[in-house]
């Protein structure tokens, strides 16, 4: 939100600016759209281009649906995984821009409640996620790409509540079948090198 309102305000206030710097124009009739310099409308363009869902949104969309969960986590590395159950319903919103999911499950035996956002960058080319859940008050940002199949790798960080500094981590999402998938993810363990955290199934409906 940030992003797009930065970009809409930056927009906003470079339009005066070109405006001062574009040659005189005739004046429209009364009632008809101002006149656009060439400037004005080649930035114009390039606002309409970064926000005009493409081929990645819709592969983002065949996402869309309700799911079962399968949920396995390592407290430690190399000791039997914790197995939980879950749901999670994933919608469309802002005009086929991002894609909204909103998981139900445990974690660790408590009642677990996460939402994340998912979409693509026309601007920079990648892939882009958030996370946020009732097991935090932090945020997830993660940046990656994937493939014509829907396998998707991606580099995140968060707030680590222990030492108050960043934690890095690759999270992986394989496309097993049109109807299942499975997220991984990959974490600093206590002797610093990359540990498997967490797995995911996903079985949509």
């Amino acid at each position: 939100m940030i992003r797009t309102l930065a970009s809409v305000l930056a927009f906003a206030i470079a339009l005066p600016v070109l405006a001062q710097n574009a040659p005189p124009q005739n004046t429209p009739p009364q009632g008809a759209p101002p006149t656009m310099s060439p400037e004005q409308a080649a930035m114009m363009a390039a606002y309409q281009k970064a926000g005009t869902p493409g081929p990645q949104h819709a592969a983002l969309a065949k996402m869309a649906g309700t799911y079962d969960l399968k949920i396995r986590s390592w407290e430690t590395p190399g000791a039997p995984p914790t197995e939980e159950a879950g749901t999670s319903t994933r919608t469309m919103v802002l005009g086929g821009r991002v894609m909204a999911e909103e998981m139900h499950s445990k974690m660790h035996g408590q009642a677990f409640t996460g939402h994340g956002m998912q979409g693509y960058d026309n601007v920079s080319g990648k892939y882009w996620a958030t996370w946020n859940d009732s097991m935090s008050t932090g945020l997830m940002v993660s940046e990656g790409t994937c493939d014509d199949q829907g396998s998707c790798t991606y580099t995140g960080s968060w707030n680590d509540p222990v030492t108050k500094g960043k934690t890095i981590a690759r999270l992986t999402t394989k496309r097993i079948s049109p109807t299942q998938e499975v997220f991984e993810m990959y974490a600093p363990g206590p002797d610093g090198k990359e540990a498997k955290m967490m797995e995911i199934t996903y079985t949509r409906h």
